[in-house]
């Protein structure tokens, strides 16, 4: 079984990608990357994951939500999870 992540940061506020924002990804206490993203506000986590419940760790570009984590759980696949984040709020959910 093997499972890849990648994930984009929004910044809602401006209405455009946010570049360079760090993310980590987490396998309990294990640091298993930290990227930040891009120009277009995307990065590639990592490829063939185990299964198992990852902590998503993002420091987005916001005044307010200065870090903003997920606990998701990884079985077979690719799995892309989005943050979209402002001053005033902010939300993920499972992309494609």
């Amino acid at each position: 079984m093997s499972c890849s992540l990648s994930t984009h940061v929004l910044d809602t506020a401006a209405g455009k990608p946010a570049a360079g924002v760090p993310v980590e990804l987490r396998l309990g206490d294990d640091l298993v990357a930290a990227v930040e993203t891009d120009a277009d506000g995307r990065a590639r986590l990592a490829d063939d994951l185990g299964a198992g419940s990852y902590t998503l760790a993002f420091s987005p570009p916001s005044p307010f939500f200065r870090r903003v984590e997920l606990t998701v759980e990884l079985e077979d696949g690719h799995y892309h999870v989005p943050l979209l984040v402002s001053p005033f709020g902010c939300t993920s959910y499972r992309g494609s």
